[in-house]
């Protein structure tokens, strides 16, 4: 008799031959004979090249128990019908292969992409993962046979990817290319491990791997990434960069580095006596005390997201950001309540009233404004507010004056700039897209807020470091105005240079960092 397992379900009961039979396997069986005729018009599957692999969804069995189906190999792609499948047991044994078919077909096999697909299943809990051959993905590895990575941003379809939006950088991991598929896997997982955000590899001179929570996820993020390949292709024969905010003429942009970011050479620039300075690769800006005067902060922003904390929670009770706020408000509540924060009081469940729940989320997001908690429960409440704001005109970002002509400069040296902050991703953007100014978003490559780490611990910049793939920490220039992000920063290996703006906070004697009063000192 089957043990039973989670949720009810008879461990074992996926592999009976009924239930290899029925609706859900037979569905999912002719849905990727289906999608192989259709990537085979896309050119990603030709010559039977790629493969693809998906679970069978069932409601009543738990993800990571579902069964895996993978499509042959060796086989045209196009020419695929649903009994060509094999299905496979969440421990790899084949529970259905297909017939052999007479000559000139080969004997059956299944895909030697196995291996690989398992990593994306164990380490990602994968719906889906698809292979492809496509053209784009691999010209795109070759533009510079150096590069471990594909990178892109301020392109549209980015947003067609997991967790990425317009202003935010793209990174693919590139790995190299082995005689057998099979080779691959060690490599495969090492570029999963290392790049957690990453819902694709790429295989250089080969194609790409994309997986997804379910088939439509990763179908829609393999035309995404193929699109954004392609749109890299074009912009690399124009003579333009795309990693790089406004995509300007390469060249210009990167002063004779190569095309793809990858040199280990620093870009230079010229001192006042003549001589010649490295400059960084990257440079990573703190916002507050940095580049936008502190009473920005606690004399608008916070008092705007205090004060209208329950008109937006009231105007906006029903939409997708606002009950993904609830619950992680929620979420951070019951964790302050068992730690015995101050000021926390218990949110009431959503059946006892949207006033009742607006009236304790009110009160606790007073209690964590009032304490300045750097906490992403609130940072993300706070961003949906500013949005308002700024869309309402009742906002306007504030930077110093030497902000925009800096930015400019360091754009045009191909320097990637970029804002680190505890606000959120969200907030960030808003304070440079309406400055006084004007938006400033177009001279940046990317936000980090605490989802990689608290900004006083040097991990967090270790990560941050990692993510903008530099040769060395060395490579990129940390500004801030708290000492404890500068030294946190510096354990990290990152140059760090102490910002002295009006209204900053004083910093400890002999704290050993070099200082400036502008960004035109830089």
């Amino acid at each position: 008799m089957a043990a039973i397992g989670l949720n009810g379900v008879k461990v074992g009961a996926t592999s009976s031959q009924a239930y290899l039979e029925g609706k859900a396997v037979k569905e999912t069986r002719a849905l990727m004979a289906e999608l192989c005729r259709h990537f085979y018009t896309l050119g990603w599957v030709t010559g039977t090249g790629g493969s693809i692999t998906m679970k069978v969804h069932d409601d009543s069995i738990p993800k990571p128990q579902q069964l895996i189906l993978m499509s042959p190999s060796g086989v045209q792609k196009e020419r695929m019908e649903a009994e060509d499948m094999y299905v496979l047991s969440i421990s790899g044994s084949i529970l259905s292969a297909p017939s052999p078919k007479p000559y000139p077909h080969k004997p059956p096999k299944c895909t030697d992409c196995d291996p690989l697909f398992r990593k994306a299943y164990e380490m990602r809990d994968a719906g889906a993962v698809f292979h492809s051959h496509g053209i784009e993905s691999c010209l795109v590895t070759m533009i510079n046979p150096l590069s471990k990575e594909f990178r892109i941003t301020h392109m549209e379809m980015i947003k067609g990817i997991k967790g990425h939006g317009y202003y935010d950088e793209l990174v693919v991991p590139i790995i190299e290319n082995t005689a057998y598929e099979y080779q691959l896997t060690e490599s495969f997982a090492k570029a999963i491990e290392d790049y957690p955000k990453a819902t694709a590899v790429l295989v250089r001179n080969h194609g790409i791997f994309v997986w997804g929570d379910s088939w439509i996820s990763a179908k829609t993020q393999s035309e995404c990434y193929h699109y954004l390949f392609d749109a890299a292709l074009k912009l690399h024969q124009m003579g333009l960069d795309w990693s790089t905010p406004n995509h300007g003429p390469i060249q210009s942009a990167r002063r004779g580095l190569s095309i793809a970011g990858e040199s280990n050479v620093s870009v230079k620039a010229s001192k006042s006596n003549g001589e010649i300075d490295p400059f960084p690769r990257c440079i990573v800006l703190d916002i507050e005390g940095t580049t936008t005067p502190i009473s920005f902060v606690s004399e608008v922003l916070f008092p705007y997201a205090r004060d209208n904390v329950g008109k937006h929670l009231s105007l906006t009770y029903d939409t997708p950001d606002t009950k993904a706020d609830i619950e992680l408000l929620r979420s951070q509540v019951q964790s302050d309540l068992e730690q015995g924060i101050a000021g926390a009081v218990p949110i009431p469940p959503d059946d006892a009233g949207k006033e009742e729940v607006i009236a304790g989320i009110v009160a606790n997001v007073d209690a964590m404004i009032k304490a300045d908690r750097k906490i992403t429960a609130l940072k993300e409440l706070q961003g949906h507010i500013w949005k308002t704001g700024y869309d309402n005109n009742e906002l306007e970002g504030i930077v110093f004056d030497d902000v925009p002509e800096a930015l400019e400069k360091w754009h045009a040296l191909g320097v990637k700039v970029y804002i680190y902050s505890s606000g959120s991703r969200l907030a960030q953007r808003l304070i440079f897209g309406k400055t006084n100014h004007g938006d400033l978003r177009k001279y940046l490559s990317g936000f980090f807020d605490t989802t990689v780490g608290n900004k006083r611990e040097t991990r967090s910049y270790v990560e941050i470091s990692e993510s903008l793939g530099v040769d060395k920490p060395s490579d990129i220039l940390f500004l801030t105005d708290v000492y404890q992000e500068a030294s946190a920063a510096k354990a990290a290996g990152l140059e760090v240079i102490i910002s002295i703006r009006p209204g900053n906070g004083p910093l400890p004697d002999n704290h050993g960092f070099k200082t400036i009063k502008s960004f035109s000192e830089i």
